[in-house]
């Protein structure tokens, strides 16, 4: 008999996971590993390969790619790596992400250009790399987009972010559509506040930091880890029949 909890694991599942090194998305392999799959960990170069060792200590096959998500090319050579190093990519969650603050009429086009390079193509071409093979394979899959509260609000001197961020909760709705049938689930997670290298200058704006804390009813920021469960829940069979979602994480934020 199959319990509930045989339907959360990820037993001979392969995961790529971007932006591995730290954070939301270090969390988030982590989470998977325990709940049963390899672990494709991307990072960007030069950063801590530690992550892998982490999910081998789980048990758990791992494998390190790298490459900068400016380039185009990057996504596709990605995907045929973590498929060399681990097999067939059943689990992708992108989570790769950069943020640049300013206020709009001193937003630079360079900067507009990074950021919906990183946060939004690159996301649209690694699930395109990877749902395309999955079509082919004629096999079911999971992609989880890590998006933010910014897919609902507009923030503050992030025009960019909010802009990418909205697109991919857009990105993951359209993509649900069209893979939905093919037992292809494409979902979202929305991450509120959060203790990461993202909000660090949030966090040392002790103004901004009170103003924040206030409104969130669960009287805190988020941690790395109070993502992981979402994201586990959306690539596993507990999961099957959420297609097109985004799962607000935030403390209670949006509810306020």
């Amino acid at each position: 008999m199959t319990t509930i909890l045989d339907r959360f694991r990820l037993d001979g599942r392969t995961a790529l996971v971007t932006g591995a090194s730290r954070g939301l998305g270090q969390a988030i392999a982590l989470a998977l590993a325990e709940a049963g799959a390899n672990v494709v960990c991307h990072v960007q170069p030069g950063l801590d390969e530690d992550v892998a060792c982490q999910v081998r200590a789980r048990g758990r096959q791992a494998a390190v790619v790298s490459g900068d998500f400016s380039d185009p090319a990057v996504p596709a050579r990605l995907v045929g790596e973590a498929e060399a190093a681990l097999g067939p990519i059943d689990i992708l969650v992108n989570n790769a992400g950069t943020i640049r603050r300013a206020p709009a009429a001193e937003h630079s086009d360079e900067d507009w250009d990074l950021v919906l390079a990183v946060d939004l193509s690159a996301a649209f071409r690694l699930a395109r790399e990877v749902g395309r093979r999955l079509i082919a394979r004629g096999a079911p899959g999971k992609i989880v987009n890590i998006a933010s509260l910014l897919a609902f609000q507009g923030g503050i001197l992030v025009p960019s972010y909010a802009a990418a961020k909205g697109g991919l909760a857009q990105l993951t709705k359209a993509l649900a559509n069209e893979w939905a049938p093919r037992r292809i689930n494409v979902n979202a997670i929305a991450p509120g506040y959060m203790r990461t290298d993202n909000t660090l200058a949030l966090r040392q704006d002790e103004t901004r930091s009170r103003q924040i804390l206030e409104r969130i009813p669960a009287a805190r920021w988020g941690e790395p880890e109070d993502v992981a469960g979402a994201a586990v829940f959306l690539a596993c069979a507990a999961g099957d029949y959420v297609n097109g979602h985004v799962l607000v994480v935030d403390g209670g934020w949006l509810a306020r």
